[in-house]
């Protein structure tokens, strides 16, 4: 399968949302692949968050730079990180586990070949500690199944979230290793990597089309606005 690597411009966080959902609403046929290019530093939350529990979350260095994402899923802060996002045309029986089972075990595999010792999260057995209504949940400090996590010290390091857009997936990604930025291409490689070994993929790096970065450019403040910051 032949699939795009995405030579992305540099945008800040509501940009970067912005150009994820046009990407998605113009329904490649072929899986793209995109790695932010930042503008400053940043902090996303789940689309069915409330924003007023994830104010106090706030780091200083996201203070005027913090958007609802188009997809689920909770907080992750965007100061260091390596984030993509991934959009394909979806196999109509594909459930969102069945996504993340074959996105992020092809991830893992390119991350292994970095030497990292990594290991996809097994379903959870224990119970769930209950919910406090007003806390918002953290991506990075409650892991769930299918997360992939460090075997030393078994914190989480990458997650996602998705979203349908009809016949196309979206799916929004976060690496979150010290020097994750500073050594991008070494795991934007692995990724590539992984990916191209369990999906079947060459990758050929183009540019976004103009038509995409336009729709995005008249979707940039609608990620900006408080209407839909605190839309819930």
């Amino acid at each position: 399968m032949r699939a795009w690597n995405l030579l992305s411009p540099a945008r800040d966080v509501f940009g970067q949302m912005a150009l994820d959902e046009a990407l998605a609403a113009s329904k490649p046929e072929r899986f793209c692949l995109r790695f932010y290019r930042w503008q400053g530093t940043g902090l996303t939350f789940g689309y069915a968050q409330r924003a007023a529990a994830v104010e106090p979350l706030l780091p200083r260095e996201a203070a005027g730079a913090w958007t609802r994402r188009p997809t689920g899923g909770g907080v992750v802060e965007h100061l260091s990180d390596l984030t993509f996002s991934c959009v394909f045309p979806a196999e109509g029986a594909l459930k969102p586990q069945g996504i993340y089972e074959r996105l992020h075990a092809a991830i893992l595999d390119g991350l292994r070949q970095t030497g990292l010792a990594v290991q996809l999260l097994a379903e959870k057995r224990e119970p769930a500690p209950p919910r406090v209504r007003e806390r918002a949940s953290q991506c990075f400090a409650e892991p769930v199944a299918l997360d992939i996590m460090s075997e030393n010290g078994g914190n989480k390091i990458l997650g996602g979230a998705i979203r349908r857009y009809g016949g196309t997936v979206l799916y929004q990604g976060s690496l979150q290793l010290p020097g994750a930025r500073e050594h991008a291409p070494i795991f934007e490689q692995a990724i590539r990597n992984g990916l191209s070994l369990h999906w079947n993929i060459a990758w050929q790096s183009v540019d976004i089309p103009a038509d995409v970065l336009a729709a995005a450019e008249a979707l940039t403040e609608t990620y900006r606005s408080a209407a839909w910051i605190r839309r819930r």
